[in-house]
Order: structure tokens, then sequence, then C-alpha cells
């Protein structure tokens, strides 16, 4: 994780600073998968336990690992894929 962010707290308030409307922590199970989709929010997330794979609807799949950082964009097609242990992300979320 990145030196200045060591704890969600620390995350959230920077993101609800930046305008970010809602902070969550999501966790996912071994190898689940996320078919095509898309979210209402942008999403702008870091990485804190596990590996994923964020594939958009045009390019190629990004592998994350701890300290690695998404921002993805409102109704922006898109799959995601985790690893043999799962993940966790922190999750910032902002619409309109």
């Amino acid at each position: 994780m990145p030196s200045e962010i060591t704890t969600f707290e620390q995350f959230r308030d920077k993101m609800i600073a930046a305008g970010y409307e809602e902070v969550v922590e999501k966790r996912w199970e071994a190898g689940a998968t996320a078919p095509t989709h898309t979210h209402p929010f942008e999403a702008n997330a870091l990485v804190t336990q596990g590996e994923m794979w964020l594939t958009e609807h045009a390019g190629l799949a990004k592998h994350l690992l701890p300290g690695d950082r998404f921002n993805l964009q409102a109704h922006v097609k898109h799959e995601e894929r985790y690893g043999d242990q799962g993940a966790t992300l922190w999750v910032a979320r902002r619409t309109g």
C-alpha cells in the first residue's frame, strides 16, 4: 500500500475530501468472478489483500496486487476475476 495510506480510515478520509460520497471495504472469495457489467458510479479503488484481474470492455486485463489502485468511470463495461486467495479492496464511489 502507498505509505501515505495505511488504514481504511485514512483512505476513507482522503476519498471523502476528494468528493467521493461512499467508501466501502469489499471482500471477494477465492476464484470469484463478475462477468461483464457496469456500475452507476465512478469507482476509485485500492487493492489491500489478494489479487484481481480487471478487464475493461475494450482493453487488456490488468493484474492488480496489494498496493495497486484503479479508477473506473461510471457505466464502463468491465469484468472482474479474483485470485486463489480472493481479494480485499477499499472502494470509493461517486455518482454524477
